[in-house]
């Protein structure tokens, strides 16, 4: 969807302007993977009208393959307002218009099936399963069983207001079975499935995908890996050929979307903060005891402008680090600091750490990982060694 950010705090009825931009949990995971030097296509329905332009226009401009995108005359673009506060508080708003949108139209009849099974990994959300009935037919399509399916990633990413029957829950922890990667919360597992009792529990309900990670929010990730390939030094193979993917063009993946935007490359929100490091009495390193079966890796403390998108961040850069073969431990870094990224713009999509900077930060010793600390702009700070200061 294009999405219109408040230039101010305040109710929506009293913010007198908005900033234009995009959101979607797909094409955010797209943009992010493409930004960060991944071949990716997205897979989408959008209008013909000038959002449904501004938003593959921007989708496209992050290098994202966006000739499989369908535009509908009949059906608009979806858009939505939020207001500028956390989404965890009853002050927060956002207003969505997305009912009869193009995207909502998507079914296994109006979306090009071959080339949405062409990539080597498949990456869907929750929230398209939602839109309408189509839309979850067509999810159920893609994450069917057969021999030819490419390796399948699935954010729950559950939303109580879009599922107006309560079948929601069900419906994802259908879906959640069937993939190969699942990305859930652990409070979003206890929202939607009752499940209390940390990772291990959440693991016990869902045992079938290979790899299975549960957020733990600003204390960290678990990292469930089924088989071999668990090792510290070991990539997390997930049965496709995936090694380092250094090369130009050498990975295809194509995410299907739940009405496609992408957002202009926002500015930092405030003068860029260098990474530095933290007192380690301050640091969020903990797990809770449940998470002993699994890989718990802690994040970085960051100093958070808006948390919209780091859900989506997370996942593009935990799926980097397993197209580019990396050891478990630096994937769930990698997925960390793609969120710290978003988490430090005001919009919904920010572009990843480069490359280097973010390599360089994955293989930093447990004790300077713990006491890194990002502020807005780290992104776009000097990468130099001496940035990451240990006492």
């Amino acid at each position: 969807m294009v999405t219109f950010l408040p230039t101010r705090p305040g109710r929506l009825a009293d913010v007198p302007s908005f900033d234009r931009a995009i959101g979607g949990a797909e094409s955010n995971v797209a943009c992010a993977l493409a930004a960060a030097g991944h071949a990716v296509r997205w897979v989408s329905r959008a209008g013909t009208d000038g959002f449904g332009d501004h938003l593959v226009a921007t989708v496209a401009s992050y290098g994202v393959d966006v000739r499989h995108v369908e535009r509908d005359p009949a059906r608009p673009t979806g858009v939505y307002f939020r207001t500028a506060g956390d989404r965890a508080t009853d002050a927060h708003e956002v207003a969505y218009y997305r009912a009869g949108s193009a995207a909502s139209a998507m079914s296994a009849r109006t979306v090009d099936l071959a080339a949405v099974r062409a990539g080597r990994v498949l990456h869907l959300s929750g929230i398209t399963a939602a839109l309408s009935g189509g839309c979850l037919d067509l999810l159920r399509e893609l994450t069917a069983p057969a021999t030819d399916r490419p390796v399948l990633s699935f954010d729950v990413n559950y939303r109580r207001g879009l599922w107006g029957s309560g079948e929601g829950p069900d419906v994802l922890l259908e879906l959640a079975r069937r993939a190969d990667i699942v990305f859930v919360g652990e409070d979003e597992a206890e929202e939607a499935w009752g499940v209390t009792g940390g990772p291990g529990a959440v693991r016990a309900l869902l045992p079938e995908p290979r790899v299975l990670v549960v957020k733990q929010g600003a204390a960290g990730a678990v990292a469930f890996v089924s088989g071999e390939g668990e090792g510290e030094g070991e990539g997390v193979g997930v049965g496709v050929g995936v090694g380092e993917d250094e090369g130009a063009g050498a990975v295809s993946w194509a995410p299907v979307a739940a009405g496609g935007a992408a957002v202009d490359r926002p500015a930092p929100a405030r003068v860029p903060t260098p990474m530095r490091e933290i007192p380690a009495a301050s640091a969020s390193a903990s797990a809770s005891a449940s998470a002993s079966a699994g890989t718990f890796e802690p994040a970085p403390v960051v100093d958070v402008v808006a948390p919209v998108g780091a859900g989506d961040a997370f996942a593009a850069g935990f799926l980097s680090g397993i197209l580019r073969g990396l050891p478990l431990r630096r994937t769930l870094r990698l997925g960390h600091l793609f969120a710290a990224a978003a988490l430090t713009a005001s919009a919904d999509l920010a572009p990843p750490p480069a490359r280097d900077t973010a390599d360089r930060l994955t293989v930093l010793d447990t004790g300077r990982w713990e006491r890194l600390r990002l502020g807005p702009g780290w992104t776009e700070a000097d990468p130099a060694e001496e940035e990451v200061r240990t006492p």
